[in-house]
């Protein structure tokens, strides 16, 4: 297992017989682009939809902080197992796209089951729950693919340019709901049909052009995979006793308690700055636009200076925006800072996070793990978002933000502790 471990600190260099205009180049493979390409499809149907949402619900069905909490935070835990089990099904069936096209139609069908739920809350919560549920289902097989399509050495570059591509959608996607609304008014039907429809776009795209990767990854060669035995379920279990990767469950577990959710942080920068209610859509577009910038130059740098370090900086960021929220100073400038700390947040953890525990994961069970990791951080969110509901209805949002950064700090100790521990089996060097 330990020789997976080793993507936390500076790589080895590239071949000497490798030119840096070559390097250069080659950034990223084929599969890597077209899984980029469906997640940014992708993200323009959910972003449209995720832009409008917190709005509609908190002030157009008046629903309380702690209410819009507990449906936040609820429904993305309560799909967490679920992950698991699409991972381990991808890793025994080594049908990984599959999987993750199953994962992205659900999502697609969620967005016509907004316009059945009306003004529903419970039946908003289920479609919720579905369209999170194909998230859950897809996210660790696609990133399982990308970790099989691409060099150990270079997963921090792959993760940025498709991260990158995934937050040109997260751009689109707000900007889109804006002009569907001005174009027919406040009516979120249009947005919800407009949604689906590019869902659905992103789908044929995965079925045409992702291919399935043999499980020994792009720098071996393809495996004879049909002559491999199954992945069981005690193997998947095995992934537990390794303690490295104990240890960077236990730790993503702990930075995912950190994280209050999109929704409250634009609607914490929406009464604070009084904005009108025709802008919040607005508001994901400045964080979206900061991550699209950001998110491959800090990829590359993870791989140049360390994947543990680049995601420290990410939380200093979110603890930063945190405090931005509840500071004193106001105005377009404090504005603009907060959504560019926050935009920078995302990419030095998103994809960084997963470069990281990729390497430590064997190729056999790359998605069950990567599944593990992403479940730790949705059951600590849904812990996350209902406790900064609470603390919002109980303490009002300008004290709860102040705790929340308060937690990023003693998060941030005791991840570094955890994953710089006196052993430091996850501080070894990739050999390409």
């Amino acid at each position: 297992m330990r020789v997976y471990l080793s993507t936390v600190s500076r790589p080895a260099a590239d071949p000497p017989d490798a030119g840096p205009r070559r390097r250069r180049l080659a950034l990223v493979s084929g599969n890597v682009v077209a899984l980029g390409t469906v997640s940014l499809i992708t993200d323009i149907s959910a972003e449209m939809v995720a832009a409008v949402l917190p709005l509609y619900l908190v002030l157009g069905l008046q629903l309380s902080p702690v209410a819009f909490g507990v449906l936040d935070g609820v429904h993305t835990g309560a799909t967490a197992l679920l992950r698991v089990v699409g991972g381990f099904v991808a890793d025994r069936f080594r049908r990984r796209k599959l999987v993750a096209g199953v994962g992205y139609a659900l999502s697609a069908v969620a967005k016509l089951g907004l316009l059945l739920a009306g003004r529903s809350v419970p039946a908003i919560g289920a479609v919720i729950a579905v369209d999170r549920l194909g998230k859950g289902v897809r996210s660790a097989p696609r990133d399982a693919l990308i970790t099989l399509s691409t060099p150990p050495e270079a997963l921090g570059r792959a993760f940025g340019v498709h991260r990158a591509m995934d937050s040109v959608g997260a751009f689109l996607g707000p900007l889109a709901a804006f002009a569907v609304l001005l174009l027919v008014g406040q009516s979120y039907d249009a947005v919800f049909v407009t949604s689906f429809c590019v869902a659905a776009l992103a789908v044929v795209v995965l079925v045409l052009f992702v291919h399935e990767q043999p499980t020994t990854g792009p720098t071996t060669g393809p495996a004879n995979e049909p002559d491999e035995p199954r992945v069981s379920v005690r193997e998947a279990f095995g992934l537990l006793r390794s303690r490295p990767a104990r240890r960077l469950l236990l730790a993503a577990t702990m930075l995912g308690l950190a994280t209050i959710g999109d929704g409250f942080v634009y609607l914490v920068l929406q009464r604070r700055e009084d904005l009108g209610l025709r802008w919040f859509p607005l508001l994901a577009v400045g964080t979206s636009l900061a991550y699209l910038l950001l998110a491959a130059p800090l990829g590359v740098l993870a791989d140049r200076i360390g994947r543990l370090p680049v995601v420290v900086g990410g939380y200093v960021a979110l603890g930063v925006t945190y405090l931005l929220l509840a500071g004193p100073v106001h105005g377009w400038p404090a504005l603009a800072l907060t959504l560019a700390l926050y935009g920078a947040f995302y990419a030095a953890t998103d994809g960084v996070l997963i470069a990281l525990a990729g390497p430590v994961l064997p190729p056999r069970l790359r998605t069950t793990g990567i599944a593990l990791v992403q479940t730790g951080q949705a059951l600590a969110y849904l812990v996350s978002s209902v406790v900064f509901g609470l603390a919002w209805q109980a303490w009002g949002p300008q004290t709860a933000v102040r705790a929340a950064a308060v937690v990023v700090v003693g998060v941030l100790v005791v991840t570094v502790l955890l994953l710089t521990a006196p052993s430091r089996p996850l501080l070894r060097k990739v050999s390409p």
